[in-house]
């Protein structure tokens, strides 16, 4: 089990540490419940430092991601981000990434934490043109600072200007008193905020300022629970739950992010599908009664046959309801159409809605 550079910070803070894709991560500290309220209402700072950091380089650094994402990177300009996949060969996503341009020749890759050695083989694989590949993974922390009083609480650190900061821009500057560290302006949880790269000798460091910087905000330290609470309100999609190897981008309502203007892998395929239509699509639910949905759960049509899964399901500490993900037949997949959530043996009505659940 690895340990994340700021381990010892979550200790103190009795942080409740469960392993995750292979890292020993915090789940919590006071509670799922209390720390999502937390980021809609103020701020919080997530450690995700276990997630994946590639650098690609040279001048076949663009052909590279062009050949194995879906989104068009050559829309990119040096300090612009953008959120893509990976597609396999048969159809489904071998990982959902965030693709950032430092220069024409220098792009960081940040992957899930599950799927790194995964995607860096998969890169390496489809590397037919020698691009310079190096896994920083192990080098770098990621702190998720989150919540509509992020820039201002955090303004005191860097003079950056982080309130005018467009979404999916980022800069490279001093934050906290150290230099180079990746100041973007992303998250995971569509409450606002940052995320900052940085090298993991600086982690210790760099958490302590944050803290102090936003204490009198209410900053709390948030786990990865309340993350995935504030992710799937959003309607935001985890890679392994939502999206995986057998889920195509089109199924999953990815189709903003898959451009048919090149050529990328199996981008003849996932053009055929998109004409044609897919034979099943990710929708959104609410529960109609008390209930909590989980991964794995049935839907079934006002029949009782089963037509789908859950893929992510919870009770959303925002709205006080049941909701989910999951997966029908198109023809199924509407607006308003009832479904049932099959909750132990009681199958709970639910209603398909639109995304996000939170609307802020």
């Amino acid at each position: 089990m690895k340990e994340v550079a700021l381990a010892a910070r979550h200790k103190e803070l009795n942080a409740k540490m469960v392993p995750f894709a292979g890292y020993n991560m915090p789940v919590s500290y006071e509670g799922v419940n209390i720390e999502h309220q937390n980021v809609r209402e103020k701020l919080g700072v997530f450690d995700v430092s276990h997630m994946g950091e590639f650098l690609i380089t040279g001048d076949k650094a663009l052909e590279l991601i062009q050949k194995i994402t879906t989104n068009d990177a050559s829309k990119l300009v040096d300090g612009k981000a953008q959120y893509t996949v990976m597609p396999n060969e048969t159809g489904g996503i071998v990982d959902d990434l965030i693709i950032y341009r430092i220069n024409s020749e220098k792009y960081l890759l940040v992957v899930n934490a599950s799927n790194i050695d995964k995607d860096w083989n998969w890169i390496a694989q489809h590397n037919s043109m020698d691009a310079t590949m190096r896994d920083m993974s192990d080098e770098f922390s990621l702190l998720a600072i989150q919540g509509p009083k992020a820039a201002e609480a955090m303004q005191s650190l860097t003079d950056v200007d982080l309130s005018n900061m467009k979404f999916y821009t980022f800069e490279v500057a001093e934050f906290a008193g150290i230099d180079k560290v990746i100041i973007s302006a992303t998250g995971y949880t569509g409450s606002g905020g940052f995320e900052i790269y940085f090298k993991n000798e600086d982690a210790e460091l760099i958490w302590d300022r944050i803290m102090e910087a936003g204490k009198d905000f209410g900053i709390k330290p948030i786990g990865l629970a309340a993350r995935d609470t504030l992710r799937l309100e959003m309607g935001f999609c985890l890679y392994g739950n939502d999206i995986d190897e057998t889920t195509s981008p089109i199924e999953a309502k990815l189709g903003w992010i898959t451009k048919f203007t090149k050529d990328f892998i199996n981008s003849e395929e996932l053009k055929k599908e998109k004409e044609e239509g897919p034979k099943r699509k990710l929708i959104a639910f609410e529960l109609e009664e008390r209930g909590i949905p989980r991964q794995g759960y049935e839907i079934e049509d006002e029949d009782g046959k089963v037509i789908g899964e859950v893929t992510s399901g919870t009770m959303s500490p925002s709205l006080e309801k049941g909701i989910g993900l999951g997966y029908v037949p198109s023809e199924v997949a509407k607006f308003g159409n009832k479904i049932f959530i099959k909750v132990r043996k009681k199958s709970i009505p639910a209603v398909q809605v639109k995304l996000p659940f939170y609307k802020g």
